[in-house]
């Protein structure tokens, strides 16, 4: 389920990361469709800031594809709280912001960017038998089992 999670947070990275990096004039007109505008109803254009925007996702992407490959406990987590807090500030961000979107793109922006949102939550939960090993060394450690 996880590395399912993580195909699904490098797919969307690697997407818009190369689409603004590579591309960031049509980013900015298209994004996410052409016709929608999502990134130009929000302010002029600035070439620097959509490329770091690109950059920045395909940081993330790289990140979670090595989790991908070599999915330690800790790796996974610290992938899912990368993009966690790269998410909750972005769609903070976007809530308060809406007012500029037709009610169809306002929930279109919500709904896109809750994904990557609440799947990196998911990445952060410990698997069942890896919490229970946890507090099994716990109590070794402090000497309350034999």
């Amino acid at each position: 389920m996880k590395r399912v999670i993580l195909a699904v947070l490098a797919g969307l990275g690697a997407a818009v990361g190369v689409w603004a990096a590579g591309f960031p004039t049509s980013f900015y007109g298209d994004f996410p469709v052409p016709g929608w505008r999502w990134v130009a109803l929000l302010g002029p254009y600035n070439e620097h800031l959509v490329r770091d925007v690109g950059a920045f996702y395909l940081g993330l992407t790289a990140l979670t594809v090595a989790a991908w490959r070599r999915p330690s406990a800790d790796l996974v987590r610290a992938t899912g709280a990368a993009w966690l807090t790269f998410s909750a500030v972005h769609f903070v961000w976007h809530v308060l912001h809406l007012g500029v979107f037709s009610t169809a793109q306002a929930v279109g922006n919500v709904v896109a960017l809750a994904v990557p949102l609440v799947l990196p939550v998911l990445l952060l939960i410990p698997r069942r038998r890896e919490s229970d090993r946890r507090g099994e060394e716990a109590l070794d450690a402090v000497g309350h089992r034999q």
